[in-house]
């Protein structure tokens, strides 16, 4: 197998030296996403589909493939420098109960079922990385580390990531991979705390013992005193209460009510700062009741300057291939490697909706560029990782 050149980061020559392989495997990509979308992968519940993902892996001659004791699947491919390493992420898990029905089904130009896209496709993307670099005759200028990792969805906490970078520290740059949202290049990493609070109250009959502390009025109070904590415009944070339960019946006054508080920001300064005052309204003594807070979740914010070696090639190499590039913050597992001050971005694959439904799709069209962007770079940020631009 030839080599590229390993000091050759221009988006051009990136995307002609991986444009007609990329292209070429785009059926076969599609293929192994409807194969991993019909197997169940619930957040914290990912073994079936990390046990066939690494033998997904081992089918395609990648024996150095292990899976860790969370289930996080990690393959080592060779590069010129084997000091140093790319992790190129494609999560596992979905937001579907394990019952869900996974009808996977491909007409009209799309391929419809829950979690094509999100992300069955970016999955598949990963493990057709190898041989895509083998049809194009390229042997890249680090080793990768390919993953398909678990615990990226909701409460996962990005348990899966975490566990990948803490394991490997000869990792440089990282990228992030999506099905959907081609042309979104996530630089910025918004942070978030989740917390679960119950109130506890005696409880009692709404007529017999009333006057007696309602835990639900409590909830709804300390709720009220949460909504009126400002929150900064620029940088971004918000607070939201998710969800609440509670009571037995309309004539019992409530011994308990629980609810989930979600906060975000794009600054973790600001998410802090957020978070102190939070918890001094939490921790605000309440008349009759007892409040319990558990944290669900922590994501740590941060960002990579858009002016960075990272975030311009994905951008230039977009727009090589006439896709429209837009700078983006959200919360990926590009987030964890960006809090380790270690360059990462997340991309997307392809156009397509609905996602976090059953009825969720993808466009097919649109995939052979994001293939192309995809290994281009792969390709690129090991360059630069081997060079020390990156």
């Amino acid at each position: 197998m030839s080599t590229y050149a390993a000091n050759s980061t221009a988006s051009r020559e990136v995307v002609a030296a991986v444009k007609e392989a990329a292209l070429s495997a785009s059926n076969r990509v599609l293929e192994l996403a409807t194969v991993i979308a019909a197997i169940p992968a619930p957040t914290n519940s990912e073994g079936v589909r990390s046990d066939a993902f690494a033998e997904l892996f081992r089918k395609e001659g990648i024996a150095d493939t292990v899976i860790d004791e969370l289930g996080d699947v990690v393959a080592r491919v060779p590069g010129l420098d084997r000091t140093r390493s790319v992790l190129v992420a494609g999560h596992l898990d979905t937001v579907f109960p394990e019952d869900t029905s996974l009808n996977i089904v491909r007409s009209n130009g799309r391929i419809h079922g829950p979690g094509i896209g999100d992300n069955s496709l970016g999955a598949a993307a990963v493990l057709a990385i190898p041989s895509i670099l083998q049809s194009a005759g390229i042997t890249p200028a680090v080793d990768l580390l390919l993953t398909g990792n678990v615990g990226e969805e909701g409460l996962g906490n990005l348990r899966g990531m975490r566990a990948v970078m803490e394991a490997h520290d000869d990792i440089n740059a990282a990228i992030a991979v999506e099905g959907h949202n081609l042309g979104r290049v996530t630089h910025v990493a918004v942070g978030s705390r989740r917390l679960r609070v119950r109130v506890v109250g005696p409880g009692g009959h709404s007529w017999g013992d009333f006057g007696k502390p309602n835990a639900i009025h409590a909830a709804a109070a300390i709720i009220h005193d949460l909504s009126r904590i400002p929150v900064s415009n620029s940088p971004k944070t918000t607070l939201s209460v998710g969800t609440i339960e509670g009571g037995i019946s309309v004539n019992t006054i409530p011994p308990s009510c629980t609810f989930v508080v979600d906060t975000r920001s794009a600054n973790e300064t600001s998410l802090r700062r957020l978070g102190e005052r939070v918890d001094r309204v939490l921790s605000s003594p309440r008349h009759g009741v007892e409040v319990i807070v558990e944290t669900l979740g922590e994501r740590p914010a941060g960002r990579i300057d858009a002016d960075s070696t990272i975030v311009r090639l994905a951008i230039d190499v977009l727009r090589e291939l006439d896709v429209s590039a837009t700078g983006d913050a959200s919360s990926t597992d590009a987030n964890i490697p960006i809090s380790m001050g270690i360059p990462a971005i997340c991309v997307g694959l392809t156009t397509g909706g609905n996602v976090h439904r059953t009825d969720e799709f993808i466009d097919t069209q649109p995939l052979g560029a994001g293939l192309v962007q995809l290994v281009a770079l792969v390709v690129g940020i090991a360059d630069g990782v081997a060079n020390g631009s990156i």
